[in-house]
């Protein structure tokens, strides 16, 4: 190593060696790089369409996300269903192969496990179902509202601004006619209800309802409670005197209509379902109270 390397105090001398050059060869050099363009194609996939309205208007537009696509064929591969508008339904395995396990989620024990319909919605084994064992609904939670009439209602004041004039018919016709009630779909079949408002008499409610083209009034039975001394309409709202075509009268009604010069004309009806057993006993019983109605009547009459 010492024969190799000279050491002087003012120099290094390195032995000779084959290379010709200085340090300046020794220092890399930055490398060359050939930039060749290179072409890649990247195949797009089709895109999927929406189109709005196509067949209403020639000017349809197609939407790929956000922006309009123009000039795009219908093809096979961009048809399909919307995204999570269909959703694959779940398969019942029947062995090892489905890949649900070797009983497929049905168990290995019980009823539920057998092949065949399987047990019906509600069934508990034979014992007393829960819908059984609940106690029943009566009365109006249990449906007896579903014979009692529904009605569209039509207030006094309209048909007073619809002018009718004196003896006029106030019928379901001629309240269609005047434009007071238009019922579409389900409410033509329903009958016609006759509101009177708060503001007009304050313990009178008169209803009319229509079944078949005719028309039943009623009055609450607070009002036979409550003598007036006007106009079944209050406060002089109804100013003619008007025939009413309707298919019942309760007695309060009646005797306001006829009071205010109102002529009533009573048109037959369906009449409430009820069995046969409860309409002999209403028919007894509305025999029974005619009878004291006439016997009160009488004494009445023989003490004035």
């Amino acid at each position: 190593m010492a024969s190799l390397l000279s050491v002087t105090a003012n120099s290094l001398s390195f032995p000779s060696t084959p290379f010709k050059g200085n340090v300046k060869t020794l220092m890399p050099k930055p490398p060359s790089s050939l930039c060749v363009p290179l072409k890649v194609q990247q195949r797009n996939k089709p895109p999927q369409l929406t189109v709005l309205n196509q067949a209403a208007s020639a000017s349809a537009s197609a939407i790929v996300g956000s922006g309009p696509v123009t000039n795009v064929r219908f093809r096979l591969n961009n048809l399909g269903p919307q995204p999570g508008s269909r959703k694959r339904g779940k398969r019942k395995g029947r062995g090892i192969a489905a890949g649900q396990g070797n009983s497929c989620g049905f168990g290995m024990r019980g009823q539920k496990s057998r092949s065949g319909p399987g047990v019906r919605k509600g069934f508990e084994g034979g014992q007393m179902p829960l819908y059984r064992r609940i106690p029943k609904l009566r009365g109006i939670a249990g449906g007896m509202h579903a014979g009692l009439p529904k009605y569209v209602p039509v207030n006094l004041k309209d048909i007073e601004a619809a002018g009718f004039l004196e003896g006029d018919e106030v019928s379901l016709e001629t309240l269609k006619k005047k434009g007071l009630i238009n019922p579409s779909g389900r409410e033509r079949k329903l009958p016609l209800k006759l509101v009177v408002e708060p503001d007009f008499c304050r313990t009178l409610s008169a209803l009319l309802k229509c079944m078949n083209g005719s028309l039943s009034i009623y009055a609450s039975s607070s009002d036979c409670q409550v003598k007036l001394n006007y106009a079944i309409l209050g406060d002089g709202e109804l100013s003619k005197k008007l025939n009413f075509k309707a298919r019942a009268f309760s007695t309060s009604a009646k005797e306001k209509l006829e009071a205010a010069g109102c002529t009533l004309t009573v048109l037959p009806g369906r009449k409430k379902w009820v069995k046969p057993s409860v309409a002999k006993n209403l028919a007894r019983a509305e025999e029974y109270f005619a009878k004291k109605r006439a016997a009160a009547a009488a004494s009445d009459s023989t003490s004035a």
